[in-house]
Formats: structure tokens, C-alpha cells, sequence
């Protein structure tokens, strides 16, 4: 709750006057932030999503009837090099979370995805694909479980918009990784909006999409940025081009090509009808991703992740044929 767009979150649903406001998060700093800006009754619990057992006490302490699940890890570059850590956020938290509402009967669940879930190229990506799977493969009978997917937001935390201010504030250099990326952007306060707006509209089992809008070029942001600075681009600062970083796409898609696009009630909602990811190989590849955590195999964990992502998943069944091997101080011995 204390992340940009799960403090948007609260914000909104205050102006609701619910019953009772639960904010969840990890980080003390952010969460009371967060409260701090609130009235009414709002109950802040510091816990992680990634202990299954804290978080299941406290779904049944508090029982919460609506849920928004906005934890995640979501640095392109940092999940690329550490892919057990967005294994445990967003794949294993994203578990514990779905389990506990289950649990205790949730009756509205929403769990915020993002475009790069969309034919994956990066770990965060996977992570957020199989995030999603997850989230339509727990909606139990009767209940309303859905994904929200949608792109940037403007001024959230490591965004590229206060990155660019920082840069021309030094005096530039201005760093943009490719002359041809684009990005979708929208604002934090829209988005939300939106978000809410689908968890009206869920009946269960759905992914929705928002309309973000045309693509914006990268390049043509830094311009403009400089320009409204009062400066002029490669005169008063430059702009240097610094190549994609591992994981990234040069343009991020909202729908893919397998997925089937639906108007909703609401003009700036569409719903998405996408492939299921099957429910045996979706518990064996998280069995085997749980396992190769506890192991510390990074290369191997990548691998899994994104070929469960794929939208026809190929070789998890096949690694999970195999014990996997555990190394010891004496010598190895076969699975």
C-alpha cells in the first residue's frame, strides 16, 4: 500500500468511507506515509507478502472483503540480474496472497499486471504473466479475481520522467537507451481510476486492459523535457543514447497476438480474453521454481520462469521430470 500506485489506491477508496482501510506493506517508511495522508478507519499492518503464514494470520484477523494486490518488483534491469527475488515477490507472493483471500472468501480480488506481461522478454515481465495466470487460475466459484494491465506511470518511483528532470538539472547528459522506444504513459491518478472501475465490471476469471493511449518516443519525452526547461536539446543539454538494457523491448505491447480484445461498459477498459496457462504445468513449474530458489540457481530459475510465461509453455513438464540435484561438500551423486 505505501508503493505509488497502491497509495493511489488508498487515497481513492477513502473517499469511499469504507467500513475499514487495510494497508499492507513491508517497507514502515512507505506505509506510514501512507496512513498519515488518510482519515477514517485505516489499519496499517507491516508485513511481507512473501511470508505465507504472517499474511494468512492477518487475513484472518482482518477479513477483508475487497482486495487490491499491487506488491511486486518491478525493475527491469535489477530482475534480469536477481530472478529468484522476482520469483518470491511476484510469482510466490503473488501465491500467498491469492491463497490466503481463498482462504477466508474474499469476494473481489484485483491484481495490478503491467504491458510488459505481454509476450515477455524479461524476468519482471514472466513474473507478472505467470502473476496473472495465477490470479485467474485461484478465482474460486462465485468470486470476482481479475488483472488490471496497463503501461508507465508518470512520476512513479524510478519512472523515467524524474529520471530525465534530475539529468537536466545537472546539466545533462540526458540518457535514453535507443532512438526508436517507445513507452505507454498515463498518469497515477487515472490509472487508478480505471483500476477501480474494473474491479466493478470483473464477473471473475478476467484480465483487463487499459486504454493508454498513442505510444510516446522516448527521445521525443527528453525533448520535450529540455525544452519546457527552457534549454535546448543538443545545444544546452545533450542527449546521449546509451543501448537497451537486458530484458527490454523497444516497444511494450498492451494485447497480445494469441489474446482476443472486448469493449467494456466502460470506453477506456477492454477486456482481453487470454490463454490459460494449464493448471498442472502452471503447480509444477512453481513447485520447481520454489525449489531452485531454495537452491540459489539463478540461470536455472530465469529459465523456468520465462518458459512458463510463453504462451505455450514447452520444457517446464520436462525439467520437472527430474529431481532436481542438490550440491553437498561431498561428491555429487545423481538425482
Amino acid at each position: 500500500a505505501g508503493g505509488s500506485i497502491g497509495s493511489e489506491i488508498a487515497r481513492q477508496v477513502a473517499t469511499f468511507g469504507p467500513q475499514r482501510l487495510i494497508l499492507l506493506d513491508h517497507d514502515e517508511t512507505h506505509l506510514h506515509d501512507t496512513v498519515a495522508q488518510l482519515e477514517g478507519n485505516v489499519v496499517s499492518v507491516l508485513a511481507d507478502i512473501r511470508d505465507h503464514g504472517a499474511l494468512l494470520h492477518i487475513f484472518r484477523s482482518e477479513r477483508p472483503s475487497v482486495v487490491f494486490h499491487a506488491a511486486a518488483h518491478k525493475h527491469v534491469p535489477i530482475l534480469e540480474a536477481h530472478p529468484i527475488e522476482a520469483v518470491r515477490t511476484n510469482v510466490l507472493g503473488t501465491e500467498n496472497v491469492l491463497d490466503a483471500a481463498a482462504q477466508i472468501g474474499v469476494e473481489r480480488f484485483v491484481a495490478i499486471s503491467t504491458d510488459k506481461a505481454v509476450n515477455p522478454s524479461s524476468v519482471m515481465g514472466a513474473s507478472k504473466r505467470i502473476s496473472e495466470a495465477l490470479t485467474l487460475a485461484y478465482s474460486p466459484p462465485g468470486a470476482r479475481y481479475t488483472a488490471v494491465r496497463f503501461g508507465n506511470v508518470l512520476g512513479s518511483r524510478g519512472s523515467v520522467v524524474p529520471t530525465f528532470l534530475r539529468q537536466i538539472q545537472a546539466g545533462g547528459p540526458v540518457t535514453v537507451t535507443h532512438p526508436e522506444m517507445t513507452r505507454y504513459f498515463m498518469s497515477c491518478r487515472e490509472a487508478v481510476q480505471l483500476v477501480l472501475q474494473a474491479s466493478v465490471l470483473t464477473d471473475g476469471g478476467e484480465v483487463f486492459v487499459l486504454d493508454m493511449g498513442e505510444p510516446v518516443r522516448i527521445v521525443e519525452l527528453a525533448e520535450r523535457l529540455i525544452l519546457l526547461a527552457g534549454r535546448t536539446p543538443g545545444h544546452d543539454v545533450d542527449i546521449e543514447f546509451v543501448g537497451t538494457r537486458p530484458g527490454e523491448k523497444l516497444e511494450e505491447e498492451l494485447v497480445g497476438g494469441t489474446e482476443d480484445q472486448h469493449p467494456t461498459a466502460h470506453p477506456k477498459v477492454q477486456l482481453v480474453r487470454t490463454e490459460m496457462i494449464d493448471r498442472t504445468m502452471l503447480d509444477q513449474g512453481i513447485a520447481l521454481l520454489r525449489v531452485l530458489g531454495e537452491q540459489q540457481d539463478s540461470k536455472a530459475s530465469a529459465e523456468v520462469l520465462r518458459d512458463l510465461a510463453r504462451p505455450t509453455p514447452r520444457q517446464v513438464l520436462t525439467l520437472s521430470a527430474e529431481k532436481p540435484r542438490v550440491a553437498s561438500d561431498a561428491q555429487e551423486q545423481p538425482a
